[in-house]
């Protein structure tokens, strides 16, 4: 305390220096100038804060001035001048400088961000020690608290002086517990009642079930948000007189609980009488109304107006004009409580692309980016298009992130560019490893692949694969742009050795061999053709023990090695917007095989699969899926082959019971498979509790799957379709693919096998 006092002394005595030393200070002319008592501060700093040079004189005007403008530095406790002849003798006593900051007891706030924030008000390691900016800290870091609702939160600062002019600074932070809410109390509210209300508030007092929630922990900011919330719900039901009169938060004495009480003034409902268009209408009506969500006779919502606003901005972006303006007004009738609606549309000018420009992409070539726009330079902008570019060069799967931004040309009221910025991943990688999956056991991976070979987008693959059910090698090729019209060409050889027995199927081994060709045709924007065509070579080895009558039959029959033509074509409509965790949008594809006349065996098989993705909100999507296989032999081949049927069962058709066990059983109650597949999901895609930003590569869902398969003999019926219901999650994780699931099996059967939990790892899915 003396200190303080001392300071305060000395600042009344530079205040009114100018009187004290008027008749002490004789002029003279500088000759020299010298400062003594520095330690950390360089002379020159001194020098540059001094309002006087050599060659000056020095009288009591400039003393007081070069006092006063040196303690304003804040660098000094005391400032003394004195003369020694002509030269001007300066001493200071510098302040001392912090030399360390500690922070205890703080949790809620980290101390990374609290030490980041003490520095940008100049309170910091090797700054020089001021008490009035501590006591600003500690005003500050009880602000903070305090906005947490830490009504109890006690701070203690101890100021240590060391060796060296120089001080250790201590905060201990005892944080308390934010005050929770006792009640919110609504007054005013007619239309609603209180629990109507208080569900739409992000706080809240503790319900029964709500132990473990934050909701009753008070927050000013949390506070000022539900505000907010209240007064959109009431302007989107047509309350739009809508206000809140006054907040008042209690504390109680021990600052432990809150009480709060909200008086509001609801006002009455209004109904839209009329919608009307105004101002430049560059594009037909027609398709500016189809962009309006408020209808007359409506209630009156802002948030239908406001969406309304940006369609209408979207679908003049369309045709260019990216920086439109469109205002909604409302003309309100007092007396019969309507309001006619009137968007004012200014389009400004229509904007043209110059330039699209791609950063980020160290590796991949520029024409391979390009390829996949549907904006092109010189013509006018276009949002949408702009934005399905965007789409398509997330769906490459060469980046991890694709953003774009649309900068206006400088000097130019017309110009804009599109800047595409890449985050590439690693689309090449070499693999060896191991894998587990419930049904194939242990699995040896190795294979050298490259989506984007040397940039170019092309894709090479080399794979070999080992489990006690499968070995297979592969080998594959595709360009996906083949002509620059977009048709991709690929070639595959692969070769396949397969026990069947441990697969939960009836016992036999095949090995196969393969080479084929396949192509791509993009029809639309939306709609692919695919076809190919490929030369296989099978042979069958079963065991006349253990073998089924059904495999034994066909065998007898037709042989055991078979050479085929299989020549495949398909149809698929995508606008989904991403390919490997879609959020929206819809997938139908339909495909048929037909192993050619001219071969062993002649059949066909035909398959239908649909998937369809609804945004519920903003973090819930709900997907429905469903999958119909049917196949059959024709000419000479009287049935479909057994080796070709379609499973039902595990991971990836209806969970919960053991994989291919569903279906048609042979004499040793082992799958047999069958020619009709009826397969149905129903998934809600949920978020992230707890790791938000690893969405792109952990995907989490609640499902409900319904299934089973047939062989023509069988009756078609709903009775015998099985189904479950459980929980799943998918990890692309850097060293594979782990997919999980939980699941509750329905409808099951006495000779079903089930299996509540089951996962791969280590394989695709």
């Amino acid at each position: 305390m003396p200190g303080i006092f001392k300071r305060i002394a000395r600042f009344f005595i530079v205040l009114f220096l100018p009187c004290s030393v008027a008749f002490a200070v004789d002029p003279f002319v500088v000759e020299d100038i010298r400062v003594e008592g520095l330690n950390r501060i360089a002379p020159g700093t001194v020098f540059n804060y001094l309002p006087l040079k050599i060659g000056d004189t020095f009288d009591d005007n400039r003393s007081s001035d070069a006092v006063r403008s040196l303690f304003q530095t804040g660098f000094f406790n005391d400032i003394e001048l004195q003369r020694s002849g002509n030269i001007l003798v300066i001493r200071v006593v510098e302040r001392e400088s912090i030399s360390e900051i500690n922070l205890v007891g703080n949790k809620a706030i980290k101390t990374d961000d609290l030490l980041e924030g003490l520095a940008q008000i100049d309170f910091a390691v090797a700054e020089v020690f001021d008490e009035s900016k501590l006591d600003k800290v500690k005003q500050e870091l009880k602000r903070q608290y305090y906005a947490q609702g830490k009504y109890g939160m006690k701070l203690e600062s101890t100021v240590t002086r060391l060796p060296g002019n120089r001080v250790s600074i201590e905060l201990n932070i005892t944080e308390g517990d934010a005050a929770r809410i006792r009640s919110i109390n609504i007054v005013g509210n007619n239309a609603y009642d209180d629990d109507t209300l208080i569900k739409q508030f992000e706080l809240g007092p503790r319900s029964l079930i709500g132990f473990f929630s934050k909701k009753d922990q008070y927050s000013r900011q949390k506070l000022s948000g539900d505000l907010e919330t209240l007064r959109s719900f009431y302007l989107d039901t047509g309350y739009i007189n809508f206000r809140v009169e006054s907040t008042q938060v209690s504390i109680t004495p021990d600052k432990t609980e809150v009480y709060i009480t909200l008086n509001i003034t609801e006002g009455e409902k209004y109904t839209i009488a009329e919608v009307k268009l105004a101002g430049e209408l560059i594009v037909p009506q027609e398709d500016l109304f189809g962009a309006v969500f408020t209808r007359a006779g409506m209630v009156f919502s802002r948030k239908l107006v406001t969406e309304s606003s940006t369609r209408i901005t979207d679908r003049l972006g369309v045709d260019g004009y990216s920086f439109a303006n469109v205002n909604a007004i409302p003309d309100v009738n007092e007396d019969e409580r309507t309001v006619v609606l009137t968007y004012f549309i200014d389009p400004g000018n229509r904007v043209y692309v110059r330039r699209i420009n791609f950063f980020g992409n160290a590796k991949t070539r520029d024409e391979v980016l390009r390829r996949e726009l549907r904006q092109m330079e010189g013509s006018w902008i276009s949002t949408v298009q702009v934005e399905r570019s965007k789409t398509r060069l997330n769906r490459l799967g060469y980046f991890a992130e694709v953003n774009v931004e649309t900068p206006a040309v400088s000097g130019t009221t017309d110009q804009v560019d599109v800047n595409y910025t890449v985050d590439e991943r690693p689309s090449g990688n070499l693999l060896l490893g191991l894998g587990y999956s419930q049904n194939q056991g242990l699995i040896f991976n190795t294979s050298v692949a490259q989506d984007n070979f040397l940039g170019s987008g092309t894709r090479l693959e080399f794979a070999f694969n080992n489990s006690s059910i499968n070995r297979q090698f592969v080998l594959g090729y595709t360009d996906p742009y083949w002509t620059i019209h977009g048709i991709s060409r690929g070639f595959r050889v692969s070769f396949q050795e397969t026990d069947y027995g441990n697969a939960n199927i009836t016992r036999y081994n095949s090995s196969s061999m393969s080479l084929g060709v396949n192509l791509g045709i993009p029809v639309s924007e939306y709609n692919f053709l695919s076809a190919g065509v490929s030369y296989e070579r099978t042979k069958l080895d079963t065991f006349s023990r253990f073998g089924s009558s059904t495999t034994l039959d066909f065998i007898e029959r037709e042989g055991n090695r078979f050479d085929v033509v299989r020549l495949s074509a398909g149809f698929a409509y995508d606008t989904r917007n991403s390919a490997l965790f879609p959020t929206r949008g819809t997938l139908n594809r339909i495909s048929a095989q037909l192993a050619s006349p001219g071969g062993d065996l002649n059949y066909y098989k035909l398959d239908y699969d649909t998937r369809w993705f609804f945004p519920v909100s903003r973090d819930f999507t709900f997907l429905l899926k469903g999958r119909v296989g049917w196949g059959d032999g024709f000419g000479k081949t009287k049935e479909l082959p057994f080796f070709e049927n379609f499973f039902a069962g595990g991971p990836r058709s209806v969970r919960g019971y053991k994989e291919n066990h569903l279906g048609p059983k042979d004499e040793f109650r082992r799958a047999i498979g069958g020619n009709l597949l009826v397969v149905g999901n129903a998934e809600l895609i949920l978020p992230l509790p707890f790791l938000p930003q690893f969405s792109n590569s952990v995907r989490l869902t609640g499902f409900f799957d319904i299934g089973n398969v047939y062989t023509e003999d069988d009756s078609l019926t709903t009775r015998d379709l099985r189904a479950s219901t459980g929980i799943s999650g998918i990890w692309m994780s850097p060293f594979g693919v782990l997919s999980v699931s939980i699941a509750s099996p329905l409808r099951d059967q006495p000779e079903d096998e089930t299996q509540a939990f089951q996962f791969t790892f280590g394989t695709s899915f």
